[in-house]
């Protein structure tokens, strides 16, 4: 906890923002807050629980981020893990930092469990219900850290845990052209993944490191007096180890035979300008042969998730064969921390320019080339940049089932909507539904983010008034079917019976209610409750009936639960 200081997060952050102000003063609140808040915590490693805060808005600043999300970042687990609410960070913070907060909150609530044709929604949700690109970055910067101490969480979570960030974390991070981060969430989560595959490698591959090391820093002489007869001076010259997990990727396609590996090490040349990255190319072509198709050009055509530079492989020093990575510092940086550079870069070139977010302007485009328009629309555009705001999904929604599953769905849509895209079945028998563990109307708007649980009865039939609601084709089809089946007239109304109850409130009251309802052979079209005191509450519910008998008949059935206090019925 030595390194805990707000004094060092400031200077890092100064450092990264370039020209850009910091509010040190906002910093040091919101330090001093969380310290206070998360004060006698330990997380399962041992660590002051505050650690945790303090290396997630450690990894911002590094990234080069605003004072604000620094600040959310030491007080993204306030609201969820201490005694402190949203309103405080609120009172405190004002509206900025709360919905950033309140966004790495939602995104909490995500569990992937691995079913494999979940993983493209998620994704979708995971930036769908962020709606800012900064919370995106905060919750990345809070499972760095996580993984960086998975040992300590119970074995039966971190297989969960490393495939959640293998296959979600890092893809997005990758999609954001954080290459860097991507790489590094994949390595973390090999040893839990492969384990054996990881003890290999680290057996296998440590004394082939070293090697390609040596050979390297002699063609690194050659490199360096190359570029000094063009005039080049470069900002860096550097080679990393391919990391683990995509060493074994490559392994795999290479049958596991290390000496097919020829870029263990990848070398890499910083310049200053983009003429003499092509310059730099030139001359490397010059003396040592490239292999055929080796030769990749991603400034001219940059990847889809905005990575810029030019790649060479060679028949280099001594005929063996290396790998080149040529480029900028700016595209060094945004190859290694993707759209959270642009922020630091933007500000010292535009720092005087109004402050307004930049949105995409095809949003026909799938969403991964709306990212890279966004990226070059922001470098290009002239405009700063501190907060992004993800718009494309506004057409969709996506809500999460009890299990964790996100269901995709128009905006608009509703519990009934969402009923039958899981199956027709539990469109048909839904007879109420809750919304983050609160009884909604079947006509409630679901947001993106909300946690739906479908409330069913056995034989119950839908109702005709749900097709003046739902949003879904396959709702209106379904419910159509369903009432043809039953030879229900499609364009007529019939009249219902709605029942009021004031009763007090208890956990499995309204299934119990249902239950007599459902054996009495009546069906329930809908289902509204509201709280009208402390203890009491209301539920009103259709019935699919004007038979007064049958009613009364349910009506006495339902007096017998202790807690109804009153009860009346009526046509409508």
């Amino acid at each position: 906890m030595a390194s805990a200081t707000v004094e060092n997060l400031i200077k890092i952050s100064r450092e990264k923002r370039l020209t850009k102000p910091v509010d040190a003063a906002l910093i040091q609140k919101a330090f001093s807050f969380s310290k206070s808040a998360h004060q006698g915590q330990k997380r399962k490693s041992g660590e002051e629980y505050f650690n945790h805060s303090y290396q997630t808005a450690l990894q911002l600043a590094e990234w080069g981020l605003d004072s604000n999300t620094i600040s959310a970042g030491l007080l993204h687990d306030v609201a969820e893990d201490t005694v402190n609410t949203l309103d405080d960070i609120k009172n405190s913070f004002g509206e900025e930092i709360v919905f950033l907060v309140n966004g790495v909150t939602k995104l909490g609530r995500l569990k992937y469990r691995g079913t494999q044709r979940q993983v493209e929604n998620l994704r979708k949700m995971f930036l769908a219900i962020s709606e800012d690109l900064r919370v995106v970055l905060i919750k990345l910067a809070d499972r760095l850290h996580n993984m960086k101490t998975l040992g300590a969480v119970p074995l039966q979570k971190q297989k969960r845990i490393a495939l959640e960030t293998d296959e979600i974390y890092a893809p997005l991070a990758y999609r954001l052209g954080m290459q860097n981060l991507a790489g590094e969430l994949e390595d973390l989560s090999f040893p839990y993944l492969h384990p054996q595959e990881y003890k290999w490698l680290s057996e296998n591959v440590k004394e082939k490191y070293e090697e390609r090391l040596k050979y390297l820093e002699k063609v690194k002489i050659v490199v360096n007096d190359l570029l000094k007869k063009i005039n080049i001076s470069p900002a860096g010259i550097d080679f990393r180890a391919k990391r683990y997990s995509s060493l074994y990727k490559k392994l795999i396609r290479h049958e596991m035979n290390l000496e097919q590996i020829y870029d263990l090490v990848a070398f890499r040349i910083i310049v200053s300008s983009i003429e003499e990255c092509y310059a730099t190319l030139g001359a490397i072509h010059q003396i040592w042969p490239p292999l055929p198709g080796k030769i990749k050009d991603y400034i001219a055509l940059p990847k889809p998730n905005g990575y810029r530079s030019l790649h060479t492989t060679v028949f280099c020093v001594d005929n063996k064969i290396v790998e080149f990575q040529i480029r900028t510092k700016e595209m060094h940086d945004e190859a290694e921390n993707g759209i959270a550079a642009h922020w630091a870069y933007h500000d010292a070139k535009e720092k005087n320019v109004e402050e307004k977010p930049v949105f995409a302007n095809r949003k026909e485009l799938e969403w991964v080339n709306q990212l890279k328009n966004w990226q070059e629309e922001f470098l290009n555009s002239g405009e700063s940049l501190e907060a992004l705001k993800i718009d494309f999904f506004k057409d969709r929604i996506f809500a999460i089932t009890p299990k964790g599953e996100v269901i995709d769905l128009p905006a608009g849509s509703t519990p009934v909507d969402f009923a039958y895209s899981i199956h027709s079945q539990i469109g048909d028998n839904c007879v109420g539904a809750k919304i983050n563990n609160r009884i909604v109307p079947l006509d409630y708007q679901i947001q993106s983010g909300d946690m739906v649980e479908i409330l069913i009865q056995k034989n119950k039939k839908p109702s005709e008034s749900w097709i003046r609601f739902v949003k879904t084709d396959i709702a209106k089809k379904r419910i159509r079917s369903s009432l043809k089946k039953d030879h229900l007239p499609g364009s007529r109304e019939r009249l219902q019976t709605e029942i009021k109850i004031i009763a007090e409130d208890r956990i499995g009251l309204l299934k119990d209610i249902t239950s007599i309802v459902s054996r009495s052979h009546i069906n329930i079209s809908n289902v509204l409750t509201a709280p009208t005191s402390p203890v009491l509450t209301s539920i009103k519910f259709r019935c699919d009936t004007n038979n007064k008998d049958k009613v009364e008949k349910v009506i006495l059935k339902l007096k017998k639960i202790k807690e109804i206090k009153q009860i009346g019925s009526k046509l409508i």
